[in-house]
């Protein structure tokens, strides 16, 4: 077998259970094809990234990656997972098509939150799937307000706001009412979480518009910044949140087959009759 990529990470939590035999025999079968496996410090020494468990572990690889710009294959043994495409039954053989030159690669948007806060102290990180200013250790709401490439858009009174990728928009983002945007799309999808009003609807933008979003006084406000689910800091009415698109992306790479419609229709269950029970 020729292979395409001969210097490879694994990255995997080895203390889960569903993890770690996937991780030792795919680490085994590696070896035997004549690759060489690179420990994470060595991550911008690799030619590809295997993830092996959910979603998650994907954003954690993404992370890793962003700087080198190593793609990454996943493989998933998570739960829902609309970003690791190789179940385990199809481990050894998508791995040896990939190692073959027998796959695609799919280039996904990356975002770049940027707080600035008042003090001075920025914070900058970034997201394959979604950017998130939630209301922090309170009942109450949070006000607060949108523009898009400096034009005014909204001011929102809920529980927060998303500002998704087409990747996170199968995330917390569809959870709220967001649409689906295709992968390929250089879209952004900007969702309110619990609004006030109930026409304060989410809105599809172009990603070459920078999002800027300024939380508004309010009596016992707190919020917060999360990017990919980790938390980057408090925001306070004199901060300005400022979102666009990365310089850098995502490579992902698929094994032959890959179907974004038949993931979505196996992790949603669309095309099922569920009427028809068995009893």
């Amino acid at each position: 077998m020729s292979i395409s990529f001969r210097n490879i990470v694994i990255v995997g939590n080895p203390d889960d259970a569903r993890v770690a035999e996937p991780m030792v025999l795919l680490s085994d079968h590696l070896k035997k094809a004549g690759a060489n496996l690179l420990p994470q410090a060595q991550i911008s020494s690799a030619d590809l990234v295997m993830s092996i468990g959910g979603d998650g572990t994907m954003l954690y690889a993404s992370r890793l990656t962003r700087e080198s710009g190593t793609p990454i294959l996943g493989i998933n043994r998570g739960r829902l997972g609309f970003l690791a495409d190789v179940t385990p039954d199809e481990l050894i053989s998508s791995v040896d098509n990939v190692l073959d030159g027998n796959f695609t690669t799919d280039s996904r948007l990356l975002l770049e939150a940027r707080l600035h806060r008042k003090s001075g102290d920025d914070v900058v990180a970034y997201a394959l799937n979604d950017i998130v200013l939630q209301r922090r250790e309170t009942g109450r709401m949070v006000d607060f307000e949108t523009r898009v490439a400096g034009q005014y858009v909204n001011t929102h009174s809920g529980d927060g706001l998303i500002v998704a990728t087409p990747t996170g928009s199968t995330a917390y983002a569809l959870s709220c009412g967001g649409p689906i945007i295709e992968p390929q799309l250089d879209a952004v999808v900007i969702v309110p979480v619990c609004p006030h009003t109930l026409t304060d609807r989410p809105i599809v933008v172009s990603a070459d518009q920078s999002i800027e979003v300024t939380l508004l006084q309010r009596d016992e406000t707190k919020a917060e910044i999360t990017v990919d689910g980790f938390s980057v800091g408090d925001i306070k009415p004199a901060d300005k949140l400022r979102i666009s698109a990365a310089n850098s992306r995502v490579t992902l790479v698929h094994p032959p087959g890959y179907d974004f419609y038949g993931i979505l229709r196996s992790k949603l269950f669309w095309g099922r009759d569920n009427r028809k029970r068995d009893v």
